[in-house]
């Protein structure tokens, strides 16, 4: 399970007050750049809020490579996602249910084909879900999610701030396996 019914139900309507799943445009070029050097013919916006990486992306890109969204909380983007070369996970995973986060991990790990780049915040957010919860429900440093990243990828480079970072890593083969089943 990827996520609840409770929680979904808070996530769309946090999606319905608007400002939210809105920072995909400034990795934009960061993920153009990665399909490029990767020769990726597919990118996957995993947890694609309001899709604004794709909008975001060069014209030219259309030529070079396919973008499909994913956001469990969004109509019409709900639909469990296929492989990708690519996995673009941006200001997702600090969002996750605790109890589910093994699962989305897992689930990162098995679509991505070649690799994953995932943006984490690593601080409170600023937005609150009707509950009253913080909307970031896991709010760790990024040495207690390097573990949970490298035992899935290859790592192939990582950096932060300390307000998030980026972890980029290479398609681990026991999971890619999976692709040729």
């Amino acid at each position: 399970m990827l996520i609840s019914d409770e929680y979904l139900a808070l996530q769309r309507e946090l999606h319905s007050r608007g400002g939210y799943g809105v920072s995909a445009p400034k990795w934009a070029s960061v993920v153009h750049d990665l399909a490029i050097r990767a020769e990726c013919r597919t990118v996957l916006d995993y947890g694609c809020g309001q899709g604004l990486l794709s909008h975001h992306l060069p014209p030219e890109r259309k030529r070079e490579y396919r973008v499909t969204e994913y956001d469990p909380a969004i109509e019409g983007k709900n639909a469990l996602p296929r492989y990708a070369d690519l996995i673009f996970c941006g200001d997702v995973l600090e969002h996750i249910e605790p109890d589910f986060l093994d699962s989305v991990l897992l689930h990162l790990a098995i679509l991505a084909k070649k690799m994953a780049f995932l943006v984490i915040a690593t601080r409170p957010a600023a937005k609150f879900l009707a509950d009253g919860r913080n909307a970031h429900l896991i709010v760790e440093p990024a040495s207690w999610w390097l573990p949970k990243l490298q035992s899935r990828w290859n790592t192939k480079g990582f950096m932060g701030t300390a307000d998030e970072f980026q972890f980029l890593g290479v398609a681990n083969e026991c999971f890619t396996a999976i692709h040729r089943l």
